[in-house]
């Protein structure tokens, strides 16, 4: 990580919020947003009777957070939004390795460690959010088309600290290199503009009023505006497939038990309600993520997992591509 980045997160670190938890709760440290996951953990906590403490916070944050707490940590348990933060988590050797009965069966094995020391939760995917009054789904085949000068002005992007935009852009490196990510780049933010968000819902609005024709986003971003929204013009447009297409790029959310957990039962009992059919219907329903266990079903609103092609990058890869990938976007400039 670029020394600014990493001095600002430590400085996150150091200044989030410190209290007492009770000793017989399981403490969960969260780099979701809490609306995303309360649900689930009430859910299980209902079911197990086990008291579930949760601290949200930045994931890069958090992680910092326990490199410094060593031994002495409170949490239990890590829950992120980006495989490629679990990963980083994993080489700092800040979990352990999970046993859970029947995880090979559940979870299977390109959304976990090689270790299992992490464990994917749900997955979403990289598309472009389109207003249906100004652009047409064939004017859009590939996410690189973005770039293309046709569009200076209509697009708007995540910013340069969007983990999306950094793990998006690190599939791209390696499966096109970084010659045609820059070129990428570059066009990204020539035609971005000013229209540059630290949300992806801020990008879904600007669509669905009509300042921009489209921007890349999670899909269920999407789901969620048009839920509250249903008339807005907007639908989400899957790019890169067929023979000479790369792929969506594909992201999860997961989990791993801290290395000095002292809670061991308790945050095995949490995952392996969160990799059941309950908790993964719960991920499918509420949020709209595409459930990593194969035998629950996505929500009805969006396109089976099998049903598309995804690029071919491991998640586990994603971490050692972060550094190199913040290297470009910084050297392009965007902000």
């Amino acid at each position: 990580m670029p020394r600014v980045f990493f001095l600002l997160f430590v400085v996150a670190a150091l200044t989030l919020p410190s209290w007492g938890y009770a000793e017989d709760s399981l403490v969960v440290y969260s780099g979701r947003a809490e609306r995303l996951i309360q649900p689930v953990l009430d859910a299980f906590q209902a079911e197990s009777g086990i008291s579930v403490q949760m601290l949200t916070a930045d994931s890069t944050a958090l992680i910092n957070r326990l490199r410094m707490e060593g031994a002495r940590t409170p949490a239990d348990v890590l829950i992120t939004n980006d495989a490629g933060t679990l990963e980083r988590a994993r080489e700092l050797q800040l979990f352990q390795t999970t046993t859970v009965p029947g995880l090979e069966e559940t979870i299977p094995s390109r959304f976990r460690a090689p270790d299992n020391s992490w464990i994917g939760l749900s997955g979403r995917i990289w598309v472009i959010v389109y207003n249906t009054t100004m652009v047409r789904p064939g004017d859009i085949s590939s996410i690189l088309d973005l770039a293309a000068p046709k569009w200076k002005g209509k697009i708007a992007i995540p910013s340069a600290g969007s983990v999306y935009l950094q793990t998006g852009v690190s599939v791209i490196r390696a499966v096109k290199g970084d010659e045609v990510t820059a070129v990428f780049l570059r066009g990204l933010k020539d035609n971005a503009g000013s229209f540059v968000y630290g949300k992806n819902r801020q990008i879904v609005a600007a669509v669905a009023r009509g300042e921009v024709a489209a921007g890349p986003v999670n899909h269920y971003y999407i789901n969620r505006h048009l839920a509250k929204h249903p008339d807005a013009p907007i639908a989400p447009l899957l790019t890169d497939q067929g023979d000479q297409g790369m792929g969506v790029v594909l992201n999860a959310a997961g989990v791993g038990i801290t290395a000095h957990t002292k809670r061991l039962a308790q945050a095995r009992a949490l995952i392996r309600f969160l990799i059941s059919p309950e908790g993964q219907s719960m991920f499918a329903n509420v949020n709209k993520e595409y459930p990593l266990n194969p035998h629950v079903t996505a929500a009805p609103e969006l396109l089976p997992l099998q049903s598309f092609q995804v690029a071919q990058v491991p998640l586990s890869r994603l971490a050692r591509l972060r550094d190199p990938t913040m290297t470009v976007i910084e050297d392009v400039g965007l902000r």
